[in-house]
């Protein structure tokens, strides 16, 4: 529009000044009509409102021009975002379904997993409870078999504690009991060669004791160390004891635990008047009490045990303190027969050693070895590493191209999407105008 301006205002200058060159021409003229002069103006004037009205209608023409450029500049771009904001949208609407898509079908996946992990987990859970109401329902019954046999064991031993009693209101019955609980335990410790039964201990002696230890010892006659040990069992005057305790009789308890002591003195003192001989045997007796009942009772006399074991060198003893002592024997006979064959321990050591050393030597092969194959293994994890790098490399690349085509177009409202629709408007009307 500036340029037809100033190509109108050229144009009129010119036509002005050429009329101005005339006009002075024609003035200077001394015949020249003044009615030619008149025309000339009249020329000039109808001139230059012919100038006029065509740079009116120029103008006019070319504003008219630049509204009908300018709106069909504005319906391009409209149209031309349009287009863009469509396509943005078809864009967005495939990457939206493409994505509901994956995750409809990872959702599936993972539902079918689930299903699978609760139908196992239901069916381990099955079977275990199962197992376990089996393993319950099983040992209440064997619980029950229990009860129901401990009950008939019960009856079988009610009746025979009846006949315990009747069996040991009888002296000689319960020094029968006595002996037999002795060699039990004798016989559950030791060994036969261990100990012997019915053992005259004592020279120019007609007593035989019930029991005796074999000990070892250093004589040159290869005679037997006997230990004698004897069992008594005092039940009445126990039970006399235990009654008068019940009853709360004092003095009735204090009587018959004189009697106790008095008939345990007696007992001490036939087990060192009859059995008791060293060297052929120890310098002490053993006493056996065949209850702990009546060994704690006796232990409670205060005195008693420490006379019998200064006056008369008898030792009393229940059930586990005989079992305590017998084990220390025993362990004593090991250490003796490990003496007694400690050159032949020495003779295996030397052998030992010699295979040991040998041992050693071959450790040490062994740990080269092991060595070689520790470093191999290390060069095999560090190259089984590379190639799972690798593959994991490989397996990741749609991956990440899938997360760059997501971070372009998910956010419409982005800076990236921004960026990227602010350069194409530009790009468009560059190319327009």
């Amino acid at each position: 529009m500036d340029l037809l301006n100033t190509s109108l205002l050229a144009l009129y200058a010119i036509t002005s000044l050429f009329i101005l060159i005339i006009y002075n021409k024609i003035k200077h003229m001394t015949n020249f009509d003044k009615n030619i002069f008149e025309k000339f103006e009249y020329f000039e004037d109808k001139v230059e409102h012919v100038l006029k009205n065509e740079i009116r209608i120029n103008r006019e023409e070319l504003s008219n021009n630049i509204q009908i450029l300018r709106k069909e500049l504005i319906e391009n771009n409209a149209l031309l975002l349009n287009t863009l904001t469509q396509n943005n949208n078809r864009g967005q609407r495939d990457i939206r379904e493409t994505l509901d898509t994956q995750i409809s079908n990872l959702r599936h996946e993972n539902e079918a997993q689930l299903d699978k992990m609760r139908s196992l987990v239901e069916e381990k859970l099955h079977a275990t409870l199962e197992l376990r109401l089996n393993a319950s329902f099983k040992q209440v019954g064997d619980r029950l078999d229990l009860v129901h046999t401990g009950i008939g064991e019960m009856q079988k031993m009610a009746s025979e504690v009846g006949n315990l009693q009747r069996v040991l209101s009888n002296i000689k019955t319960r020094g029968i009991l006595g002996e037999e609980q002795l060699d039990r335990i004798l016989s559950d410790i030791l060994s036969p060669e261990q100990y012997e039964k019915n053992v005259k201990t004592k020279k120019n002696s007609a007593y035989f004791i019930e029991f005796a230890v074999k000990l070892p010892h250093n004589s040159h006659d290869k005679k037997a160390l006997w230990l004698p040990i004897d069992a008594k069992f005092p039940m009445e005057d126990y039970e006399r004891i235990l009654d008068a305790s019940e009853k709360g009789d004092h003095e009735k308890v204090t009587h018959s635990i004189k009697q106790l002591e008095t008939k345990i003195k007696n007992f001490a003192k036939d087990i060192k008047e009859k059995y008791i001989d060293p060297p052929s045997t120890t310098d002490f007796g053993i006493l056996f009490l065949p209850t702990e009942g009546l060994y704690s009772e006796v232990l409670r006399i205060a005195g008693l045990s420490e006379y019998l074991r200064r006056e008369l060198q008898v030792v009393v003893a229940g059930p586990s303190t005989l079992v305590a002592l017998l084990n220390s024997l025993q362990m004593g006979f090991r250490t003796l027969a490990v003496e007694k064959r400690s050159d032949e321990i020495r003779l295996l050591l030397g052998n030992v050693k010699k295979d040991f050393y040998k041992f050693g030597d071959l450790l040490e092969k062994t740990q080269e070895k092991l060595n070689d194959a520790s470093k191999q293994i290390g060069e095999a994890s560090h190259r089984s590493k590379m190639i799972s790098n690798k593959l994991m490399r490989v397996e990741s690349l749609p991956q990440k191209e899938f997360e760059y085509e997501n971070s372009e177009f998910v956010n419409t409202n982005g800076e990236v999407n921004g960026h990227k629709e602010t350069g194409q408007e530009t790009h468009s009307e560059k190319r327009i105008l």
